[in-house]
């Protein structure tokens, strides 16, 4: 591969890996429940036993997030997004019409179908883009996932801030931003999130931590920003206004990647359009040893047969960071080990953030918005935190 069409590829692969973080920081929609589950209460006139069993619902919809794994191995990555990008558009925009009252409230089981299809839309979401910029960047799989999750974990805070400071936490304000906000950002990185030729150079390996580092440090910008703002809140409507316009260059600023990998190609096809036939000398040393490694491997090793038997067994049985199938994953410990600690300890976080609005009204406030931003940030702090920490102790 030459070395523009491999610059070209690089700066493709930053512009997806960018419109992944966009959509992880709007994807994370299934934790905000809090924000609109009184309005719904009051206008359904529900009991809170019947108003926890709507939540349940909504989470139900993230179990069938197995639909989006089992999909991600046979239907392209843009079809993805999309399914998920209707079925939020639907699922929260059916709420909207109810919370806003354009519509009469919708019979009870309606009701937990339409959260049913916002909780599973995430998973489509996420699935899209973990699958595509894990693949892209196989030797990083710790940050990516890290700076990804902390997103989804930021994007409960950035809708809630956001509305809060232009719609003072209006619930029906707020659904319409649920539906309306993902569906657009998808319909974007549909354009871009794509898999790209991996890059197996030195170099290349070192301009990636380079390149996560500046996106770890954005993300703790945003996340100390919010932070900030709920502490602070809204004085009056320029300051709100002042404090979106921020955040939004904020999140935009991570563009500045790819925009400079596409410069620096823009630089060698201008400057040096014959840098193809200058090929340096540590590549072709470090393809010179990669290929001796191989040839001295099938001499020393077992007979040829032997080799492509060997080959056979073991390609039935993918270590830990190849790619599985559902089945291959459900006949190793890891599986079941990762499924139980979620089955274990997902669920109360989720029960605690969906009752938030409760518990926060029935110790006296009035509005319980700062908590469930709160809770979100803190949330992306061990995120990020996790997915460094794991991969410095896998490599």
């Amino acid at each position: 591969m030459g070395y523009h069409e491999t610059y070209s590829l690089n700066a493709w692969k930053w512009l997806g890996f960018v419109s992944a973080v966009w959509v992880q920081a709007i994807s994370g929609n299934n934790y905000t429940f809090s924000n609109y589950s009184d309005a719904i209460k009051t206008l359904m006139n529900l009991t809170q036993l019947e108003l926890n069993n709507l939540s349940v619902a909504k989470d139900i919809g993230k179990a069938f997030g197995l639909l989006a794994g089992l999909a991600s191995d046979r239907l392209p990555i843009p079809v993805i997004l999309l399914i998920g990008a209707i079925e939020g558009l639907i699922g929260y925009g059916a709420q909207w019409l109810v919370v806003s009252q354009k519509i009469q409230p919708l019979p009870y089981w309606q009701m937990c179908i339409f959260l049913c299809m916002g909780g599973n839309s995430t998973t489509w979401m996420n699935t899209a883009v973990l699958v595509t910029c894990i693949r892209n960047f196989r030797r990083n799989r710790g940050p990516v996932s890290g700076i990804l999750k902390g997103y989804v974990g930021l994007s409960t805070a950035i809708f809630t801030d956001i509305c809060s400071a232009l719609f003072s936490d209006n619930p029906a304000k707020f659904l319409i931003m649920l539906s309306v906000i993902p569906f657009a950002v998808c319909l974007t990185a549909v354009f871009f999130l794509r898999e790209t030729p991996q890059s197996v150079s030195v170099a290349a390996e070192k301009e990636e931590a380079r390149y996560f580092a500046i996106f770890n440090v954005v993300a703790v910008v945003v996340a100390f920003y919010l932070l900030a703002y709920d502490f602070i809140g809204s004085t009056n409507q320029v300051f709100s206004l002042v404090f979106v316009i921020i955040l939004l260059v904020l999140l935009a600023s991570p563009l500045a990647v790819p925009v400079y990998s596409f410069y620096k190609r823009w630089r060698l096809v201008r400057f040096e359009p014959d840098v193809e036939r200058r090929e340096p000398l540590l590549e072709q040393e470090a393809n010179a040893t990669a290929e001796a490694a191989e040839r001295n491997e099938v001499i020393n090793d077992e007979p040829p047969v032997a080799v492509e038997e060997a080959v056979v067994v073991e390609k039935s049985r993918p270590v830990i960071g190849e790619d599985h199938t559902i089945f291959e994953a459900m006949r190793t410990w890891d599986f079941w080990l990762l499924f139980v600690s979620f089955l274990c300890g997902v669920g109360t976080g989720l029960a605690v953030m969906n009752n938030m609005a409760q518990i926060g009204l029935a110790l006296g406030h009035a509005d319980v918005s700062i908590f469930v931003s709160l809770i979100s940030i803190w949330g992306f702090f061990g995120r990020v935190t996790s997915g460094s920490v794991s991969e410095y102790f896998l490599k």
